[in-house]
C-alpha cells in the first residue's frame, strides 16, 4: 500500500530533524567541557580541511578543561588557529605538546541567552517536522484523489502522520527541556 511508504518516509525524516536539532545543540556550549565541541572545527592539514578529532585526541581531564594531543608535533599551531578562528569564543595554551582549552563559567546572563538558542533552535526543528507532515498529507489527498486509495485509508493515514508528527515533536521538546537544564544548572 503507498500510504505506508508515504509514512515511512515521514518518519525517516522526522527522526533526521530531530538528530539535525540534537547534533546542533551538542554545539551549544555550556559551562562544561565536552568534546563534540570540537566535531564542527576542522584543521587545515597538508592543505586538506581535516576534522580536528582526526589530527590528534581530544580528552577532557576536568570537567572545564579540554585536552588536545596532537599525533604530529607540527599540528599544535594550525590546530591551535583553528580552535581561535572557531565561534567557540576558546583560548587555547599551547605548550608545544599538548593544546589546553579551559572554559570559564558562564554568567546568569549568557546562560539564559544559550536557552533562547536552544529554544529557537526547537522551534525551528518544529516547524521543519510539521512540514514534513504537510507534505505526506498532501501525497496522501493525491492518491484518494486518484482514487487510488479509500477515504478511510485516507483519514487513517492523515491520522498515522498526525501520532508522528506528536511523537517527533515530544523528542524535539524532551532534547531541548534537557539542554535548558544543563545550560542552568550552576
Amino acid at each position: 500500500m503507498p500510504t505506508k511508504q508515504i509514512l515511512a518516509n515521514a518518519k525517516e525524516k522526522m527522526s533526521k530533524s530531530c538528530a539535525v536539532y540534537e547534533r546542533e545543540m551538542q554545539a551549544v556550549r555550556t559551562g562544561r567541557a565536552n568534546p563534540k565541541l570540537l566535531d564542527r572545527i576542522t584543521v587545515d592539514y597538508y592543505g586538506t580541511p581535516t576534522p580536528l578529532t582526526q589530527v590528534g585526541n581530544v580528552s577532557s581531564p576536568e570537567p572545564r578543561m579540554l585536552v588536545i594531543a596532537p599525533w604530529e608535533s607540527s599540528m599544535s599551531s594550525p590546530i591551535e588557529k583553528a580552535i581561535q578562528k572557531s565561534d567557540l569564543g576558546l583560548n587555547p595554551s599551547n605548550d608545544g605538546k599538548i593544546i589546553r582549552l579551559i572554559f570559564p563559567e558562564l554568567n546568569a546572563e549568557r546562560r539564559k541567552d544559550l536557552t533562547k538558542v536552544a529554544r529557537k533552535g526547537a522551534e525551528d526543528a518544529k516547524v521543519a517536522i510539521r512540514a514534513i507532515r504537510r507534505d505526506a498529507i498532501e501525497q496522501v489527498k493525491k492518491l484518494k484523489k486518484d482514487s487510488t486509495i479509500t477515504e478511510d485509508d485516507q483519514r487513517k493515514a492523515e491520522e498515522d502522520a498526525q501520532k508522528l508528527t506528536d511523537k517527533a515533536i515530544k523528542e524535539v521538546d524532551a532534547i531541548c527541556a534537557a539542554k535548558e537544564k544543563e545550560l542552568l544548572e550552576m
